[in-house]
Formats: C-alpha cells, structure tokens, sequence
C-alpha cells in the first residue's frame, strides 16, 4: 500500500503522510452488517471521566467482524475489500455460496474473486482459516483463537502475523509479534497470511487535527495540573511531581507491572521482554 506525502505548502503538511488506499474496492459498507456506535467520551454512566483524551472525532458504524470463522466447509467469494475505521486493518466482504454474508480480516495479498474457505483440512493460501495443528511448521498466520470457538483475539492489527514454531502433543508453538512465545490449544482457529494495510505503522498524522478526527484530545501533563485534578499536581513554580510517576487515580505507572496473573500467562513460554 503506498503512502501519499505532500508538499509543505503549509507547516501541518510537512510531515503528513496519508494511505493511498488503492486496495479499497468499495466505499459503500454492507447496511446488513453494520451496527450504530456510541460514543462515551471516556465517560462512565455516572458522567464521570474513567478514560482521558477520548472526544469528538469523526461518527462511525461498527461492522460486524467474523473472528470465529465458523462456517466450515463452505467456499466464499471475496466481494470487496473495504476501509474500516474502528480498526487499522482492511476488511474483506464474503459472499458465501449459500447466500450468507460476512466480513473478515483482509490478509495482506487477498484480491476480489478470491475463493476463501475455513475447515479442517483446506488448502494452504492466504485467507483460509484452520486448526493450527492442522498447519505446516513456519507457516504465518494471523487472527488466531486463544481458545477453541471463543474467536479470535490475537494478531489482528494492521500488518501483524505470528509464526508456527512448533507441535507437541495437544498445543502448537507459536511466536508471536512482539517476539513472545506462548503455546496454544491445537483446535484454535487461525487464519494464514499477514493482516494487511503493512504500511499503517509509517503513516504520519502531521497535526493535531488529525487526532482530533480520530477521537483523540489533547495530553495534558499530571504536574501541570492542580492538586485536585491529579496528585503529581500543585507546588510553587514547576515541580517535578514530587513522587513516582502514577495515573490521575493514584495507580503507579512507568515499570508498574499491569499484566493479570490468569491462566494465559501459564503458556507463556519466552517473555516479549527478553532479560539480557
């Protein structure tokens, strides 16, 4: 996917980059599956702010996103490849023979016409989806099933894949973006190829209208603040805060450990954070 740079006639435009979009086959979504999408504003039902920098921003649909690729066995058609704006990767219409239609995660290489089908045992192309024990050693996939019929919940942003490692018993090897190696179920789903739009981690917003357009207020530091609205805030002059970084409620942050002690982390076999 190419990346649009533009001439800095003005200064918000001397390093914005954009996508050119030349995937996208359609600009109409399908009305069947589409949901309305309200906004919170990073409020509570209380009215309470509980998620900072969050407003504003263009109105959306939610579309309705297959992540179990449930229906086995049967071929689909891909009708379009589309823009979704809840997500940085592009989505694929499917056009089932039976009539039903769906949207998935568009790989990487998918063009309009193709002949996609989950199952046990289909054929090894971009697109299709199958258990990993299912699948050759090396092989990328994306969209991958944490537990079996629960859907998808990894490897799903735009230009992402995980790599096959290894099979041992009832769980597969697989490694992840991050460079994390963590078993998982040999039933789990995934599908192969790479999440498309590879280039979304180059593209430059240039301004701050461009967060804007996307929800995103403005960042307001915690020691330029009163006391009231953050506990770094207050002093005589600037301060440095005069304690260790935390969130508005108190929460420390910056090496704070935030990750759950559950039952995902008992297939965690090589930390992302590899200790030199």
């Amino acid at each position: 996917m190419p990346i649009k740079k533009f001439r800095p006639v003005t200064p918000s435009l001397r390093f914005r980059t954009v996508p050119m979009f030349e995937e996208i086959t359609s600009t109409v979504p399908e009305k069947s599956l589409l949901e309305p999408l309200k906004r919170t504003g990073g409020r509570n039902n209380k009215g309470r702010t509980t998620s900072y920098h969050r407003g504003g921003g263009h109105k959306r649909h939610y579309r309705q996103i297959d992540f179990k690729r449930d229906k086995r066995g049967i071929p689909a058609r891909v009708a379009s490849v589309e823009y979704d704006p809840n997500r940085s990767a592009r989505i694929a219409l499917l056009h089932y023979v039976d009539g039903e239609k769906r949207y998935i995660l568009a790989p990487a290489d998918l063009h309009v016409s193709d002949m996609l089908v989950a199952g046990e045992s289909v054929e090894i192309r971009s697109g299709n989806a199958m258990p990993l024990g299912n699948m050759p050693l090396g092989i990328n996939v994306h969209n991958i099933e944490m537990r079996p019929g629960k859907g998808a919940q990894m490897v799903r942003s735009a230009g992402s894949m995980a790599q096959l490692v290894a099979k041992e018993g009832n769980k597969v090897t697989i490694k992840m973006p991050s460079g994390e190696v963590r078993t998982v179920p040999a039933q789990c789903y995934a599908t192969i190829g790479q999440v498309s739009n590879i280039d979304h981690k180059n593209i430059v917003l240039g301004k701050a209208g461009a967060a804007r357009w996307r929800g995103r207020r403005p960042i307001v530091r915690g020691v330029a603040m009163n006391p009231v609205d953050h506990p770094m805030g207050g002093g005589e002059g600037r301060s440095s805060g005069g304690r260790h970084p935390c969130t508005p409620w108190g929460k420390p942050t910056k090496g704070f450990k935030t990750r759950r002690k559950r039952k995902s982390l008992d297939h965690l076999i090589e930390d992302r954070r590899k200790k030199q």
